[in-house]
């Protein structure tokens, strides 16, 4: 049998977003297959409205904010094989611990055991960068050899020169991380959002290995053979 050489995918239009799915756990997720970038930030680090100048659209956020889906895995599809996954925010204020427990479990698995986790863009407020769980959640990363992206949301909220200064130390504190990039971002003002696409770009275009394309074949292919068996019962 020849060798099959990976698919080369071009970059994808963040704009046709759609949501796919919610997950409790990692066990209900959607097939781990193709590439996902997690986004992951603290409950009021800007998540939803990087999501929404990603995206250009308010849809996405709304979304994850329904009732009963803020603390799962919000899972939204950019094509067959990429996905973007809004994580829980950390920092969950008016929750049982016993909860927050429960929470932190499924994120840590997901984080864990996600084969098809390409990468991670790690959402801080640039007036207070770096907290213990930020430092917690990059070390990790690092350990891993998972590729993160650090924005410094809100850098509307600081003058130029100030967001600047914040921008050149919190690099120098990752500095030691190799696999760690980090930029100012501000959905307000629009600023940022080439910077992020580009670095999304760098992982989602990755080549596509064929048996990810062999697997959804023979899917299609046992699904087309059980329908055959059933209308011959």
């Amino acid at each position: 049998m020849a060798n099959r050489q990976p698919i080369m995918l071009s970059a994808p239009d963040y704009r046709q977003a759609c949501y796919l799915k919610s997950s409790p756990s990692l066990a209900q997720c959607p097939p781990d297959q193709g590439y996902e970038v997690a986004f992951a930030g603290r409950s009021n680090a800007g998540k939803s409205s990087a999501l929404n100048a990603l995206t250009e659209s308010a849809k996405l956020a709304r979304t994850s904010k329904t009732p009963g889906r803020t603390q799962m895995l919000n899972f939204f599809e950019l094509d067959e094989y990429r996905r973007l996954v809004d994580l829980p925010g950390y920092g969950y204020a008016k929750v049982p611990e016993a909860m927050k427990k429960k929470w932190q479990h499924h994120l840590d698995e997901y984080l864990s055991a996600r084969e098809s986790l390409c990468g991670m863009v790690l959402l801080m407020d640039i007036r207070h960068p770096l907290k213990d769980f930020d430092l917690g959640l990059l070390q990790w990363a690092d350990q891993c050899g998972l590729p993160t992206h650090v924005l410094l949301t809100k850098a509307d909220k600081l003058k130029y020169g100030a967001a600047q200064k914040v921008l050149m130390n919190v690099r120098t504190q990752c500095n030691s991380m190799e696999l760690v990039t980090v930029q100012c971002f501000s959905s307000l003002k629009k600023t940022g959002t080439s910077e992020l696409i580009k670095q999304l770009n760098s992982w989602f275009c990755a080549p596509l290995p064929q048996q990810v394309i062999a697997g959804d074949e023979t899917s299609s292919d046992e699904q087309t053979a059980e329908s055959f068996d059933s209308g011959n019962d």
